[in-house]
């Protein structure tokens, strides 16, 4: 039986503040002192909710995965829907390397600074990562693509390059880059690319 995580409107605030904080200016960067005075609570308040650090680290990506999730949406069964759904996910990297303040991938940036792939921050990573390629596998299996384990990573490597370039570069020609590698993956598997 899965416990759920208590949830009150000062937990909520501490995470609503380090979300931002740790997107903004990076994990390292921002310290539980920091969290706690910008989301105006006390620290037996913080310590309530969070073990430590790490433990507000985690629920921050875990809230970054559940987001992503909800908009991606369930992978349809039918073959033109599920293509339909790879283009929509996509647009929604692509609209996320466009946004305003895009300071890159959450679950990269977290990676990057906890390099120890044992870490529960890292695991949270994996989770995202795996749930990511494996939805985009489903969906490539559904519209009949030959190697969908294969172009699956594919997709992933031209999100993670795409979500590094339009950080640091043009993200209007990451986001177009990415674009015509997810319509050739798609043409492969003989679905129209529009």
């Amino acid at each position: 039986m899965t416990t759920a995580t208590p949830t009150s409107e000062a937990r909520e605030r501490l995470l609503r503040t380090a979300s931002a904080l740790f997107y903004a200016e990076g994990i390292r960067g921002v310290g539980v002192d920091r969290v706690v005075a910008e989301a105006g609570v006390t620290r037996a308040t913080f310590y309530r909710h969070f073990p430590g650090k790490q433990d507000l680290v985690v629920a921050y990506l875990r809230g970054v995965d559940a987001t992503v999730r909800e908009r991606a949406g369930e992978v349809p069964a039918d073959a033109a829907a599920a293509a339909g759904w790879l283009r929509a996910l996509t647009s929604l990297v692509g609209d996320t390397v466009c946004g305003v303040g895009f300071r890159g991938c959450a679950f990269i940036n977290a990676a990057a600074e906890h390099p120890d792939p044992a870490s529960a921050v890292r695991q949270a990573v994996r989770v995202h990562r795996e749930w990511l390629e494996g939805s985009v596998r489903t969906a490539l299996t559904t519209v009949g693509h030959p190697e969908p384990a294969d172009a699956a990573r594919r997709w992933l490597v031209l999100r993670d390059g795409a979500m590094v370039a339009g950080y640091l570069a043009d993200p209007v020609q990451a986001q177009a880059a990415l674009d015509a590698g997810v319509a050739e993956l798609i043409a492969a598997a003989g679905q129209p690319v529009g």
